[in-house]
C-alpha cells in the first residue's frame, strides 16, 4: 500500500517550520525530488484511492454500476476529490497532483492494452478518457464550489449512474459532499501518509463516518 509519511517528514510545512532543519521549501522539495521516494509516495496515494473506489458500498448502496464503465467513473470521482484537495494546498502539493494524474493515466493506458486495444487505438481512447475525466472534474468542482447539491446530483446521475434527471444520485451526491468536507481538513502529510480518508458509503443517509 505504499510508504506512510511520518508527521513533519518532509511535507508538512507547519511542523517543519518549528524544526531546526533545512529551510522549509528546501527540505520539502529536496525530499520530493528523490525519484525513488517520490514514486513510492505516489504509488501509495494511488493505491489508497483505488481501494476507496472499490468499496462494495459504492456499488451496493450508492448504485454505481458494477461494470468496467462504472468502476472507471468511481476511480475518476475519487481521483478528482483527492486532486481537488491537493490543488488547495501549498507546494509541493501541485507537483504531487501532477504525478498522481500521470500515474492514473498510465494505469488507464495499461488497462486498455490489457483489454486488447492495439497501439493504434490506445492514443485515441486515452484522449477520450482525458476529456471525460477533466469534463467531469470541472462539472463537479462548479457544483461543490457553489454548494449546489442538486447540480452535483444531476452531474453524478448523468456521468456515473446513467440517470439524466439525477433522481437516484442524491445519496452519491451526499457521499461526495461529505468526502469533500473531510478532505478539506487534510494536510499533504495526511494525504501521503494515512489518507486520503473517504466516508463509508454504507453510512450515507445516517451518520457519515470515515473509512479506516
Amino acid at each position: 500500500m505504499g510508504v506512510a509519511v511520518p508527521r513533519g517528514y518532509g511535507f508538512d510545512k507547519a511542523s517543519l517550520a518549528a524544526s531546526n532543519f533545512l529551510p522549509v521549501d528546501r527540505m520539502i522539495l529536496g525530499f520530493f525530488r528523490r525519484a525513488e521516494s517520490r514514486k513510492r509516495l505516489i504509488d501509495g496515494l494511488q493505491a489508497r484511492i483505488d481501494q476507496a473506489a472499490r468499496v462494495p458500498g459504492l456499488y451496493r448502496r450508492l448504485q454505481v454500476p458494477d461494470t468496467v464503465e462504472g468502476r472507471f467513473e468511481a476511480v475518476c470521482l475519487h481521483v478528482h476529490l483527492a486532486m481537488r484537495r491537493l490543488k488547495q494546498l501549498p507546494p509541493p502539493a501541485e507537483d504531487v497532483a501532477q504525478d498522481l494524474i500521470n500515474a492514473v493515466f498510465a494505469q488507464f493506458d495499461a488497462s486498455l492494452r490489457e483489454l486488447g486495444v492495439g497501439d493504434v487505438g490506445v492514443p485515441k481512447r486515452m484522449k477520450k478518457l482525458a476529456q471525460a475525466f477533466y469534463g467531469r472534474a470541472g462539472g463537479y468542482d462548479v457544483a461543490l464550489d457553489a454548494g449546489d447539491r442538486t447540480a452535483l446530483a444531476l452531474a453524478l446521475g448523468r456521468n456515473v449512474l446513467g440517470d439524466a434527471d439525477g433522481e437516484r444520485a442524491g445519496p452519491l451526491a451526499d457521499y461526495v459532499i461529505a468526502a469533500d468536507a473531510t478532505l478539506a481538513g487534510a494536510s499533504l502529510d495526511d494525504l501521503l501518509g494515512d489518507g486520503p480518508r473517504f466516508p463509508r458509503p454504507d453510512d450515507v443517509g445516517t451518520a457519515l463516518g470515515a473509512e479506516t
